[in-house]
């Protein structure tokens, strides 16, 4: 299993509970790709830019795709502009490979959103080995999913990451997730502004 994978499984099983949006969702799944490429090592990080090192093939389908998207010529990508450009729509792509693999099941006729609750996860050995690493308090995984708003139930404080290559992407899926909600609050108030624009009275 990958983290990107076993960070979907703890964002679905926490879906009931605490309802998580795909862009969120999305912007966590690309930070998490990444991380996975440093323990390749597929990519090095210089000066919070992804540097392509040997490319492996890697053995899931999803992150051999995201191994293809990496910006192979100078000066790179940072990590930041990766989140926002891998991670638009990364969660319903990896949510329609659950469902091609048999991993969740639709409910329903609309398409999966997390919001909806319209997705069910299957039995599977991928979820039992997702929920064993959740319930590990795998230092990694529970700082991406703390990311979303999903906390461990383990006691103390949270894990130690000694690796300074993952606390930048993390810091940058930290720091992606709040201007999100920053953008999302603007065209809140802005929609809100003009729905009174045309309520009010001539």
């Amino acid at each position: 299993m990958t983290t990107p994978r076993d960070l979907l499984f703890v964002a679905l099983e926490a879906e009931a509970g605490h309802p998580v949006q795909m862009g969120e969702v999305s912007l966590a799944l690309a930070g998490a790709e990444v991380i996975d490429f440093l323990k390749s090592p597929t990519i090095r990080l210089d000066a919070g830019r992804i540097v392509p090192g040997h490319l492996p093939t890697p053995a899931d389908r999803l992150l051999l795709e995201a191994a293809a998207a990496l910006v192979m010529t100078e000066p790179y990508e940072s990590v930041g502009d990766w989140l926002w450009r891998r991670g638009d729509s990364l969660a319903e792509t990896y949510v329609a490979a659950f469902e091609a693999e048999g991993l969740v099941v639709q409910q329903g006729r609309k398409r999966f959103r997390l919001r909806d609750g319209q997705a069910v996860l299957v039995e599977s050995l991928p979820r039992r080995q997702a929920a064993e690493r959740w319930a590990s308090a795998e230092p990694v995984l529970v700082a991406l999913a703390e990311s979303l708003g999903i906390h461990s139930n383990q006691d103390g404080d949270a894990p130690e990451i000694a690796d300074y290559a993952v606390e930048t992407v993390l810091a940058a899926v930290n720091g992606a997730l709040l201007e999100l909600d920053a953008e999302r609050r603007r065209r809140s108030v802005e929609g809100a502004a003009f729905d009174n624009l045309w309520r009010s009275p001539e």
